[in-house]
């Protein structure tokens, strides 16, 4: 490998040099002046100071595609930003030469980008110019996060650099992904490279793409074409296998992996309008007025589920499974499998007589996992199921059908409980729990006759109108431990976490503040955590940088949306918080602007206080 010298020629005037503060203390482990999010494991910074960025600063690095490409956007970034923050650190602006370059040094430029790739890194930014600043990873995708961190540290016009620290840094969670739904709403493609982006600043690795579903499949298939010719719902939604190429390698560029998803055999009415032949109750009415709510067709509107005893389902599904794997190389392919409805299969003929000799419906799905479990592995993937194959109380597979060295499950009910179910088992978890993860509960309902709207004002809390209420808050979110009641050895069986946009109320128009920055919030505490160094929660603490955080986000090109009034920044001496002056924490330069989401009680907020400092 060559190494390579990037740099940004810039016109370099006399710099006015602001004296920002007077020296400060040494600050505590409590806060820091100046933003960093997701905060680094280990930050040690003694007295904060910066120095400014030569109008010449360089980076250098060893020759590598992705690299080289990541090099290139965080040296225009750091030359060209000039983030003005909401609140001006009070850091002491020193005389000393200018920062001239950063070095970067890898051990290994080999490991591809996969599951449980080494992300870890260390940055040293010197006191004075004289010298260089390093970043040290094993990895190019632990470069990767070593630049997002010290594109953080940069910040006003001329640019100015924190100085005299170090910082090391390692992921907690090894999984750190968001859900995104484009078969209910369409998205189009540079909204999932915006997302993309967004997740390599949050250091987020994982874009798990649930591209199709009942609704509507986007995805066009060069073994299967009418799936999406007929299955889209336009020539303008879809997704061709140049768009799919595109993503893929601008993931690689960001340092964030795509993770497909062809849910099955349920949420497959959709390709009932190329195969009616395999798809069992397909555009039936969801839920008749008749039946019970365990007797409904789909969870949704959208019926249809693929026919595990027909011939010709197999033919479609290897087909799609093929193409799938050669269009997306990561090594974990997401096979769905949640919510299959037992009447759906019921209503078909051939399962009907199936059933009447003694079979069940778990034999059935079986019959299907059976099928297409071996035939995705052999294409060196690891199947990752939704909990509902292990887990359903009426449909669901034997474990030893679901070989954990080749299988992973996603939780996303019932809280911690079904994670701990799941590791108990044996099997290596993902964690999206709708209890705290899903993004679009708690904005109401989509169904036009629902009853619930009747109510007379003030009669009722309600619940939005959700069946997974309320909307989840970024605290919420924040914290949320994925490994609540698991031992160690269970613990270890957690990969990570995603959060989930579902879109029966979201597209392109809302896209960024439903997942931004609550996503965010998420980043972090699978990062490095939601507690401190004695072991309390720390999101009043993350409110002021979380502000600060998603102003920069905005000013990068992220919608996301606010979480305070700008006034609650801009005092932070007036004290966002309820109902009594909070104490301002020792070597803590921030404001206390916080919120616990709960009444008012002084007497109960004095008793707890101690807990949330």
């Amino acid at each position: 490998m060559g190494y390579t010298k990037l740099s940004f020629q810039l016109p370099f005037s006399i710099f006015t040099i602001y004296l920002l503060c007077s020296t400060i203390p040494e600050i505590s482990a409590v806060g820091y002046p100046i933003n960093v999010w997701p905060k680094p494991t280990t930050f040690l910074w003694t007295r904060p100071q910066a120095i400014l960025l030569s109008p010449n600063f360089t980076i250098s690095h060893t020759n590598h595609p992705y690299l080289t490409a990541a090099v290139n956007r965080y040296l225009r970034q750091v030359l060209t930003e000039h983030h003005k923050p909401l609140v001006k650190p009070p850091l002491n602006l020193t005389s000393a030469l200018p920062l001239s370059s950063l070095i970067i040094t890898i051990t290994d430029v080999t490991s591809p980008l996969a599951h449980g790739v080494n992300e870890s890194y260390t940055l040293t930014i010197p006191s004075t110019g004289s010298s260089n600043a390093t970043l040290s990873a094993h990895t190019v995708w632990g470069v990767m996060r070593g630049l997002e961190t010290f594109s953080q540290l940069v910040y006003s016009k001329p640019s100015i650099v924190a100085s005299g620290l170090y910082i090391s840094d390692v992921p907690l969670f090894m999984h750190r992904g968001v859900v995104l739904d484009t078969s209910r709403n369409y998205y189009p493609v540079e909204d999932l490279l915006r997302l993309i982006k967004a997740m390599s600043m949050n250091k987020l690795n994982v874009f798990h793409w649930h591209i199709t579903d009942s609704h509507s499949f986007p995805l066009v298939l060069p073994s299967e074409p009418e799936l999406a010719g007929k299955g889209a719902y336009g020539e303008e939604m879809k997704y061709t296998a140049e768009d799919v190429k595109r993503l893929v390698e601008f993931g690689m560029e960001y340092g964030v992996r795509i993770v497909p998803e062809i849910d099955m055999p349920a949420h497959t009415g959709s390709w009932a309008e190329a195969y009616p032949e395999i798809v069992t109750c397909a555009n039936m009415f969801w839920w008749p007025a008749e039946v019970e709510w365990a007797d409904r067709f789909a969870s949704e509107p959208g019926t249809g589920q693929l026919n595990p005893l027909s011939p010709k389902t197999y033919e479609v599904v290897k087909n799609v499974i093929n193409d799938v794997a050669t269009m997306f190389p990561d090594t974990f392919y997401h096979a769905g499998a949640d919510e299959i409805l037992p009447n759906c299969w019921k209503v078909d003929p051939s399962i009907q007589t199936f059933l009447s000799k003694n079979g069940t419906l778990s034999q059935i799905l079986e019959m299907f996992v059976n099928s297409t479990l071996p035939h995705i592995t052999s294409l060196n993937r690891t199947v990752v199921y939704w909990e509902d194959v292990l887990l359903d109380s009426s449909i669901k597979v034997s474990p030893s059908v679901l070989p954990p060295e080749n299988v992973i499950l996603h939780t996303w009910n019932n809280g911690p409980n079904n994670t701990k179910r799941v590791v108990e088992s044996g099997y290596r978890v993902i964690v999206s729990s709708s209890d705290f993860y899903y993004l679009d509960c708690g904005h109401g309902g989509f169904l036009g006759n629902d009853s619930q709207y009747d109510q007379p004002p003030g009669t009722d809390p309600g619940n939005g109108g959700s069946w997974c209420e309320p909307f989840k808050t970024w605290q919420t979110i924040y914290n949320y431990d994925i490994t609540y009641g698991l031992n160690e050895t269970e613990s270890k069986l957690v990969l990570g976490g995603e959060v989930a946009l579902w879109s029966e109320q979201a597209d392109s128009t809302v896209m960024d503040p439903r997942i931004w920055p609550r996503a965010s919030a998420m980043a972090e505490a699978l990062w490095s955590g939601n507690r401190d160094e004695t072991g309390k929660k720390r999101y009043a603490e993350a409110t002021d940088r979380l502000n600060e955080w998603r102003y920069r986000m905005v000013t990068r090109g992220i919608g996301a949306e606010p979480i305070q009034p700008l006034w609650c920044v801009k005092n932070p001496g007036l004290n966002c918080a309820y109902g009594l002056e909070l104490p301002r924490l020792e070597g803590y330069t921030g404001s206390i602007c916080r919120n616990w989401g709960q009444q008012f009680d002084e007497d109960s907020f004095k008793h707890k206080l101690p807990q949330f400092l």
